[in-house]
């Protein structure tokens, strides 16, 4: 039966994954059952780790450091001037010229915590938590767009095709839930440049690629099962789907049966764990109110809220995409609408998970693609005025929990927010150092395709102790 017949045979049953999987677990006593989703055999770190679980904030769209994180009193003074073209050298804009006139600071800065973090106006939640980050000011990326840029960070490589950070986390250390996906995405805003291919397992196996969630009530589509399906029917149905696969399987030794064997085993299982993971109901109203969550509602605040479950459940990687901080236009306006969906679920989950004591081995990673320039965007002739374009050269990024240190601020570009003066971090050294927070030398952790040995910093890469506890 080719896999094309397949497909058609299990789209005429007319039944879900999930009632497919659950073949598998009808079938089997507790002390056969499949083991965890993951089912390619994990590395193992070579040390310690700090962090057993990660979850990432991802800031589609770059959002602007120059008026949430790095203060530069002196774009202010220069604001409508051009910066020195000493500064700018040979940097071309796809959106602005070279002479553009400055853009000041659209929000004070003050400082928060024993740290003393200087954190812009319109995060006034985060700066509540403001002593459990450790702030990266001189962040720099090699990718001026927004695609390779995403891919960039999240993948490595700026092209589709590479194992993601998550992907290559379980193929370290594996999963730790049974029931649950070990590593699962969700997105809250209105589309990234780079798609799927930010959470792909690429040319590993695909059972390590991230799950999708959907951001409303019903998170997972298909999982109870059909009205009018009599379980004797259902059980014959799952006991063919699964003696086809692996005799499909037996005759191919193609390893990607298995991953999708261990799919449907998941999906069976999700049967039984989706309902009370995704039932925010269950949080109290305390909680709830932390996050500024409806629980009925789609959401940034859901996702937090659903992120620390997820966690608590022993999930090992989630990943929440939120777009929408391209800033061409109204940088001001932009950065007020994105802080005000964001901000206080990005600070309640810092505070809850100090709370449930998941902070210390939970790494979470805020933070885009890029950053912002120093200069105005003003184009008539595309409805722009008060802009900001793409910046490669400095932006910032936050970490928190998981081994970082903890009240720090690390980094410093120069006086027009423009060039890194010190404690330059690559992305691919904040990959490097992510991997060793998870306990592996990123020089290391290698998977073999095509006769070549990959790693996610490619051959680039340090792990930057200034941001290790």
């Amino acid at each position: 039966m080719s896999a094309r017949t397949r497909r058609q045979f299990l789209h005429d049953c007319r039944l879900g994954l999930g009632r497919i999987a659950a073949a598998v677990l009808l079938g089997r006593t507790a002390a056969t059952a499949a083991p965890a989703a993951v089912t390619a055999e994990p590395r193992g770190p070579h040390f310690r780790p700090r962090a057993r679980a990660v979850i990432q904030l991802f800031m589609g769209g770059a959002p602007s450091q120059l008026d949430l994180f790095d203060p530069k009193p002196k774009l202010k003074a220069l604001e409508g001037r051009p910066l020195p073209a000493s500064v700018i050298g040979d940097q071309r804009y796809a959106f602005i010229q070279p002479d553009a006139g400055v853009l000041g600071p659209c929000f004070e800065f003050a400082r928060h915590g024993e740290s003393g973090a200087e954190l812009g106006a319109p995060l006034r939640h985060l700066a509540r938590v403001a002593d459990e980050l450790c702030i990266v000011r001189s962040m720099h990326t090699d990718q001026f767009n927004h695609a390779p840029a995403q891919l960039l960070m999240n993948n490595g490589f700026p092209q589709p095709g590479r194992p993601s950070l998550g992907a290559w986390a379980l193929y370290g250390l594996g999963a730790m839930s049974d029931d649950l996906p070990a590593y699962v995405v969700m997105s809250t805003g209105s589309g990234l440049s780079a798609g799927s291919a930010l959470w792909s397992s690429g040319f590993m196996p695909s059972e390590l690629s991230g799950v999708r969630l959907r951001s409303g009530r019903d998170p997972i589509l298909d999982v109870a099962t059909p009205d009018g399906i009599p379980a004797a029917t259902q059980r014959d149905t799952f006991a063919l789907i699964d003696r086809l696969g692996r005799r499909r399987r037996d005759v191919l030794g193609d390893p990607e049966i298995d991953a999708r064997l261990a799919a449907f085993e998941m999906a069976a299982r999700l049967q039984v764990s989706a309902p009370e993971l995704t039932d925010l109901r269950s949080e109290s109203a305390a909680t709830l109110a932390l996050y500024g969550c409806d629980p009925d509602q789609p959401s940034f605040a859901r996702a937090c809220l659903l992120a620390r479950r997820l966690i608590e459940r022993g999930v090992r990687f989630v990943s929440i995409y939120h777009e929408g901080w391209d800033a061409h236009s109204d940088v001001r306006g932009n950065t007020l609408q994105r802080c005000a969906e964001t901000d206080q679920a990005c600070a309640a989950l810092l505070a809850d998970l100090r709370r449930t004591g998941l902070l210390d081995d939970t790494l979470v990673i805020w933070g885009g693609e890029f950053g912002r320039t120093p200069m105005v965007e003003t184009n008539p002739a595309l409805g722009r005025s008060e802009g900001r374009d793409h910046h490669p050269q400095a932006f910032t990024m936050w970490l928190a929990g998981g081994g970082v240190r903890a009240g720090a601020t690390h980094g410093r570009t120069d006086e027009f927010g423009f060039h890194i003066v010190e404690g330059a971090v690559h992305v691919y050294d904040l990959q490097a150092t992510v991997l060793h927070l998870l306990g592996f030398d990123h020089e290391r952790l290698t998977f073999r395709s095509a006769s070549r040995d990959y790693r996610l910093t490619d051959v680039h890469g340090r792990v930057v102790p200034e941001l290790v506890a």
